[in-house]
């Protein structure tokens, strides 16, 4: 008989109770439940279980603000015991096909979309979305974690395609992504210093952000916002996109909710949220999580309205 798994006193990772279940699945809605005719009020701060390509036809158009994609990499994946197996490039771009048209028509025609992806479907991701949209720019997230390889290089980043409905017409806040670092040639014009600013810890400069993300990493067991999900995306990665991309008041959707990290950052930020998630036991991670963000507002590498860099938590929480 296998020992059981001893977990550190140090793992924050969340975990759902069964005596939980009852509570959290009243913060879902079942696709069994929508009704008739869907509103945009209607699906504003939902959790919806059920399957994406039956709730997409039925979902109003034109009413997200902001729509954040993370959809199965081109890879084999379990999904808590649901499979998802990696196929011809071809083919993956068909089953691409055969819902991102649908969600493009979710989006306002002021809206932005992003789009993550890995080295291996993001060429099939491109060609997709720009059938559907403008695309503006590629982010390049290095992600740091990743699996060792002894005959290939470590894959250690991934990529998020940014696209518009109207590139003439779009929302975006430079000013609230800027990254706060530590600047270690301070350079002084005529003795008074240029670009950066003297404080208690040290100098500092607020930085704009490029198309290279290096400051946020892959949740991991010693973060509370982790979950059992094997490819959530990070609180502070998407408040990027959100504080970039939408108004406060905005609404978010994400149709591969996963365990609820758009939702949760959408929350903390001040927006809406709407997402889709077929597996259950995601919805209820979502939930719980979205219950939590009401007492616990704050986003790991964010504070202070910027954005600092990695390992630097002993300044920022120094302020806070």
């Amino acid at each position: 008989m296998m020992a059981e798994k001893t977990i550190s006193g140090k793992n924050r990772t969340l975990r759902l109770e069964p005596d939980e279940f009852e509570n959290l699945d009243k913060l879902i809605t079942d696709g069994s439940d929508l009704p008739d005719d869907i509103s945009r009020d209607y699906l504003a701060d939902r959790t919806i279980n059920a399957d994406l390509l039956e709730v997409l036809p039925r979902l109003p158009d034109a009413f997200a603000d902001l729509i954040i994609i993370d959809p199965p990499y081109n890879l084999n994946k379990t999904f808590n015991g649901s499979k998802f197996k990696a196929m011809d490039s071809r083919d993956y771009e068909n089953y691409l096909d055969s819902w991102l048209p649908q969600v493009c028509r979710l989006l306002k025609p002021d809206g932005s979309l992003y789009l993550c992806g890995d080295w291996k479907c993001t060429s099939a991701l491109q060609r997709a979305l720009e059938k559907q949209l403008t695309i503006l720019n590629r982010i390049t997230w290095q992600r740091e974690k990743g699996r060792g390889a002894s005959a290939n290089w470590k894959n250690s980043m991934e990529d998020i395609w940014f696209a518009v409905r109207n590139p003439d017409d779009y929302y975006f806040d430079l000013e609230s992504v800027k990254i706060k670092r530590k600047v270690i040639a301070p350079y002084k014009e005529n003795g008074t210093a240029k670009d950066w600013q003297a404080e208690d810890d040290g100098n500092f400069r607020l930085t704009c952000p490029s198309n290279f993300w290096d400051d946020i990493s892959v949740p991991f067991w010693s973060m509370p916002e982790n979950t059992e999900h094997p490819t959530q995306k990070s609180e502070k990665l998407y408040a990027k996109l959100i504080l970039a991309s939408s108004r406060p008041g905005a609404l978010v959707f994400d149709p591969f909710l996963g365990s609820g990290t758009a939702s949760v950052a959408a929350k903390k930020l001040g927006r809406s949220y709407c997402g889709i998630e077929l597996d259950r036991t995601y919805c209820r991670y979502a939930a719980k999580r979205l219950i939590l963000a009401e007492s616990n507002p704050s986003i790991q590498g964010y504070a202070d309205g910027v954005f600092w860099e990695r390992n630097t938590a002993n300044l920022y929480k120094k302020k806070s």
